[in-house]
């Protein structure tokens, strides 16, 4: 007996396949978004990946629904060229398997290599599948770091394993301002994760945003828009397995998600192909579970290991803040940031609504004269932006309110001072920068 167990070990060590005989079945039915196997129901499980035809036609697929005589699999790759009676093999659950190698790769929705620098080195360590953490079991989160973007670290100040959503239109510049937040030095690794995003997109972000120095501390996981729903589905619990990874090794991770949005339609594609009904405008309640199952892994860990701090874009359908995805993930996440079109058509970018965006542990980074400041800063801004229609109209005369007169000579100049571009350097301070600029203003 102690020998076997010493051939299993040897076995496993070296990743050898250990099933000379493989179960399956065959096709029986075949749409764009679904293929029906017959003769595996008995010893699927949901998640389970499988392999579809034989040769240089063959597929893979992932198993998302079982039946009492079938499976429904939810192919990877183009089915066409697939027929009925088509043989379906099991492979069982799929991993990503990182390791310290990865760092400075790009690789696919199931943790293969895409860069053509050749293959990945696996990770010694056997793949755990990702269970719930028990809240007692966390850290508490209380370190503050500085993004170096003005407005975020004066309105929306960020800590470390905080989970933080940027909501934006299409086109208003959340891409650019995650791109201004990954280069925040705070950070062990950067794990990003593109997600329906444009091909060419892909190699703009990854060369110009992060360059070949923060490269080199990132691992990328890449499924662009005109891959299947499954594989844009998996991409960020790839992305969230190579996070905890590191985070379980101590390590301090940033994760970049963009976007989240274009994840839940990629779950609702699938979970509407599998022939789960839409309850809220055209989402499949299986959306709002599995947006919280993925987000809520992020965050500190334990007591020995390290932290993930996500950072998530939420493409806003329709300019629609109140959207079902949105609202969802504004409950989930532990701040937002909203980037308004009017702002970005006035050409002041970051395109940052300061009275909209909250940051739910601001009160851990400010001190209590920071918080009195960005306290007068919001009145002074909401007055503004209240009068702007009575101003335009004439119907505002100096001398009449003081604190609307300050309001009108103090915000634009607020305004100019956080305005920042993607080039700009990081501030190390960016209170003192505000004071600077409106000083400087001030004796012009």
């Amino acid at each position: 007996m102690n020998a076997l167990v010493r051939l299993r070990h040897a076995i496993d060590s070296a990743a050898i396949d250990a099933r000379p005989l493989e179960r399956g079945g065959t096709v029986s039915a075949i749409n764009p978004n679904v293929i029906a196997a017959e003769g595996m129901a008995g010893y699927s499980s949901l998640g389970d990946f499988v392999s579809i035809g034989q040769g240089p036609h063959a597929a893979r697929g992932e198993v998302v629904q079982i039946e009492p005589d079938r499976i429904l699999v939810a192919p990877c790759e183009n089915a066409q060229s697939l027929s009925i009676n088509d043989v379906v093999l099991r492979k069982g659950s799929v991993h990503a398997r990182p390791d310290e190698a990865w760092l400075g790769r790009v690789v696919n929705a199931i943790g293969e290599p895409v860069d053509g620098k050749g293959p990945l080195i696996p990770s010694a360590d056997r793949p755990e599948t990702a269970g719930r953490r028990s809240p007692l079991m966390r850290a508490r989160i209380g370190e503050h770091f500085r993004t170096g973007v003005r407005v975020v670290d004066i309105f929306t100040p960020l800590c470390v394993g905080q989970r933080f959503g940027v909501f934006a239109g299409s086109g208003v510049g959340k891409s650019t301002l995650l791109a201004m937040l990954a280069r925040a030095s705070a950070f062990d690794v950067v794990v990003v994760s593109l997600v329906g995003e444009r091909s060419r997109e892909v190699r703009e972000f990854l060369e110009d945003t992060l360059g070949a120095e923060g490269m080199k501390k990132a691992v990328a996981v890449v499924a662009t828009s005109d891959e299947s729903a499954i594989m844009r589905r998996r991409a960020p619990d790839c992305a969230m397995e190579v996070a905890e990874w590191f985070r379980d090794r101590g390590k301090r991770v940033l994760l970049l998600l963009d976007s989240v949005t274009r994840y839940a339609h990629a779950l609702r594609e699938v979970a509407i192909s599998v022939g789960e009904p839409p309850v809220s405008r055209g989402y499949p309640a299986s959306v709002f579970t599995d947006l919280p199952r993925l987000l809520e892994r992020a965050g500190p860990g334990g007591p020995t290991c390290g932290s993930i701090t996500a950072i998530v874009t939420v493409l806003v359908d329709g300019d629609d803040h109140n959207d079902p995805v949105s609202d969802t993930l504004r409950g989930i996440l532990d701040g937002h940031l909203v980037l308004q079109r009017s702002i970005a058509n006035r050409g002041r970018f970051p395109a940052v609504d300061p009275l909209s965006s909250v940051s739910r542990l601001a009160d851990k980074a400010w001190n209590e004269q920071q918080r009195q400041l960005v306290s007068q800063l919001r009145a002074m801004i909401a007055l503004f932006e209240e009068t702007r229609d009575l101003r335009m109209m004439s119907g505002w005369q100096q001398g009449v309110d003081p604190e609307l007169d300050q309001a009108v000579l103090a915000v634009p100049r607020i305004y100019e001072a956080l305005t920042q571009s993607q080039p700009s350097s990081p501030d190390s301070d960016p209170f003192a920068e505000l004071a600077d600029h409106l000083k400087n203003d001030t004796k012009k």
